[in-house]
């Protein structure tokens, strides 16, 4: 009998990786004092800080399982440069997504303006890093920035994410400046689409899905790190009765474990909707693979092997395994 069994590799949709640096720590009582700790450690972050700390978590992300990674990076050009480094030295599929920064955050993670942005943006695609399009989100970028940015996203091939909807106050926000929506003001300037992925989503509204579904547009969830910051539950199965394409992410890499993201995204939405098997086991691995690898623009990554000798698969029937690996298995059971 076979000791191992071959997957195609999971695919880290949407990753900070400096924020690991986080683990652990107290940092108040919500998502904004949170975020507060997190801008602190950006500010002290260096090129040699971030390519030692990026290089171990790449490691940590392989190990797991995780063979390719989409790194929303807002630190600079220099930590681009050091985080591609990084992803080189760890051995993992690596997408920079350069996140587009007018406003708000730390000075550190802004461009003076949209031709700034896109200028960076094709000086690493210059230097043959694979790069994907960032407006951070509708709170650090005004409505000309995303038009601009959605733009060239689509006439250049690129992917775009997005964070949107994370946060009640993130949507409050918007709709006192904009009268809309996030999502709803992405639709507006041309930011959705195919090769576009939200981040999140976790209090998006029905018309809002109805817009991501309508335009082929997908949902990165990050579920450990949305329950670490108390965001609330992804709308999964409201996701799933429109088709929308749904990705993982290991986000604030609280915890580094794709099917601990797996098994928490459909035993929340069981707790919900007080039934079980919401989705099953191969979709749900479809979800960290193929469709992670849709939303970095990725036509091929590496496999991951899974040990069916470890004992979490002890006495496992063959036809039992996937339902076994999502179920009952953490991220020690790869090879």
């Amino acid at each position: 009998m076979a000791d191992r069994m071959t997957l195609p590799g999971f695919v880290n949709a949407h990753c900070h990786a400096f924020q690991r640096t986080l683990r652990g720590r107290r940092t108040g009582g919500d998502f904004w004092a949170w975020r507060d700790a997190m801008i602190a450690e950006a500010e002290h972050q260096t090129p040699e800080l971030v390519r030692q700390g990026y290089a171990e978590t790449y490691r940590e992300l392989r190990a797991a399982g995780y063979t390719a990674v989409g790194e929303f990076h807002y630190l600079g050009l220099p930590e681009a440069h050091a985080a591609a480094e990084a992803a080189a030295e760890a051995g993992i599929g690596f997408v920079l997504l350069l996140s587009a920064y007018a406003r708000g955050g730390s000075e550190r993670f802004r461009q003076d303006s949209p031709a700034d942005y896109l200028g960076q943006i094709e000086g690493l695609r210059n230097a043959g890093i694979r790069v994907g399009c960032a407006p951070h989100s509708v709170r650090a970028c005004p409505s000309d920035w995303l038009e601009e940015i959605g733009r060239y996203a689509e006439t250049a091939g690129l992917v775009l994410h997005v964070h949107a909807d994370e946060q009640p106050r993130e949507i409050e926000e918007c709709v006192a400046e904009h009268g809309v929506r996030p999502i709803e003001l992405l639709a507006q300037t041309g930011c959705l689409g195919p090769r576009t992925t939200v981040v999140h989503a976790t209090h998006a509204n029905d018309h809002e899905l109805d817009l991501l579904a309508e335009t082929g547009s997908r949902v990165c969830v990050c579920p450990t790190t949305e329950g670490n910051l108390g965001d609330g539950f992804a709308p999964f199965e409201r996701l799933r009765e429109r088709r929308i394409g749904i990705c993982l992410g290991s986000d604030s890499n609280v915890r580094i474990d794709p099917l601990e993201e797996l098994r928490e995204l459909e035993t929340s939405a069981r707790r919900l909707s007080l039934r079980r098997e919401v989705c099953d086991a191969g979709t749900l691995l479809c979800f960290g693979a193929d469709e992670g690898a849709g939303a970095l623009g990725l036509e091929s990554w590496a496999d991951a092997e899974v040990d069916l000798e470890h004992p979490s698969l002890s006495g496992v029937p063959p036809e039992d395994v996937l339902d076994a690996l999502v179920f009952s298995c953490g991220a020690d059971v790869f090879r």
